[in-house]
C-alpha cells in the first residue's frame, strides 16, 4: 500500500540505536546495514556487510543477497534510497553469521517486533492504539494526537483513491503529495522539512495544529474532487491534486490576512538539545 502508515520508513529502537524498517507484503522488512551496525558497532557498517557477504559465500556457499530485497528507505538526508532489507526470517539468518554478544537479546527483540505486526494485521485497531501511545510517550498532547490520527486516516483515504485511479508508482505518490503541499503552503514537503530543520523525521509529526489542519484540508479536498471527477492516470490526478491543495491554500491565505500571522512555522517537536543547536546555527 502507498498509504502513510504502510509505506513510510519507520524507526525501531534496540538498545538506544535506530533500525529503519518498512512494510512489504504485509510484514516488516528491516535495514540490514542498520542491524549490522547495532550488532557490531562497526564504524563502517556498509563495508562490514559487503565483506560479510563475500565471507559467507566462501564459507557456506550462501548468497546472502538472495534473502534481501532492495526497498526504498529514508536516509539521514531526508531522501529515499534503495536499501538492502530482510524480513524477520532473513534477519535471523544474517544474525547467525555475525559474532556478537547482542545476538540473543536482538533475536528476542526481533521476534517481538515481528509478532506485533502479525497482531496488527489481524486487528488493525492495535496499530492505531500503539501509535497513539507512542505519540503520548513522546510528549504530544491529546488534542494534537487526535488531529494527527485523523490526518493519517484522511491520507489513507486519499492514497486509496489514487490507487483506484491508476496512480501506481511510489514516485508518483511523492509528486502528487508535493503538488498538494505547494498549492496549500507554497512549498514542497522537502522544502518544508528544511525550514523546520528536519532530516529523517516525519514532517507531519512536527507540524502544529494549524499546519495539520490545512494539510488535512488539502488532502481531503483532493479526495473529494477525485471521487467526483474520476481522473485517470498520473497527469489527470496531478491536476486534481493541485486544485485540492489550492482549496487549502486559499483558506490559509485568508486566515493569514485575518490574523496578520503566518500559518507555516519553523517550530517543531524536536528534543530541546536539537532545537537549541538549530537555533544557534541560524
Amino acid at each position: 500500500m502507498a498509504s502513510e502508515l504502510m509505506s513510510a520508513t519507520k524507526i525501531a529502537v534496540f538498545k538506544n540505536q535506530e533500525i529503519r524498517k518498512t512494510i512489504h507484503n504485509n510484514e516488516w522488512w528491516f535495514s540490514v546495514v542498520d542491524v549490522v551496525k547495532v550488532l557490531t558497532d562497526s564504524a563502517n557498517a556498509r563495508d562490514y556487510w559487503y565483506k560479510m557477504k563475500i565471507r559467507v559465500k566462501a564459507e557456506d556457499g550462501l548468497e546472502l543477497s538472495t534473502i534481501c530485497r532492495q526497498l526504498k528507505l529514508e536516509s539521514s538526508d531526508g531522501k529515499k534510497y534503495e536499501t538492502d532489507c530482510a524480513n524477520t526470517e532473513g534477519i535471523f539468518r544474517i544474525i547467525q553469521s555475525i559474532p556478537s554478544s547482542r545476538a540473543e537479546p536482538f533475536k528476542l527483540w526481533l521476534a517481538r517486533v515481528g509478532y506485533e505486526r502479525v497482531l496488527e494485521i489481524d486487528d488493525p485497531e492495535i496499530a492505531t492504539k500503539r501509535t497513539r501511545a507512542l505519540y503520548k510517550a513522546k510528549g504530544y498532547g491529546n488534542e494534537w494526537i487526535e488531529k494527527r490520527m485523523r490526518g493519517i486516516a484522511i491520507r489513507e483515504e486519499l492514497t486509496d483513491e489514487w490507487k483506484k485511479h491508476e496512480v501506481k508508482k511510489d514516485k508518483e505518490y511523492e509528486i502528487l503529495t508535493a503538488e498538494i503541499s505547494k498549492a496549500a503552503f507554497g512549498i514542497t514537503p522537502s522544502q518544508y522539512k528544511k525550514l523546520k530543520g528536519l532530516k529523517r523525521e516525519n514532517l507531519r509529526d512536527h507540524m502544529n495544529d494549524l499546519e495539520l489542519i490545512f494539510s488535512m484540508l488539502g488532502e481531503a479536498s483532493t479526495t473529494q474532487i477525485t471521487k467526483a471527477e474520476h481522473p485517470e492516470g498520473f497527469e489527470e490526478n496531478r491536476n486534481v491534486s493541485r486544485r485540492g491543495g489550492n482549496v487549502a491554500g486559499l483558506a490559509r491565505k485568508k486566515l493569514e490576512q485575518e490574523t496578520n500571522s503566518k500559518v507555516i512555522s519553523r517550530n517543531n517537536y524536536l528534543p530541546e538539545p536539537r532545537q537549541k543547536r538549530l537555533k544557534d546555527s541560524n
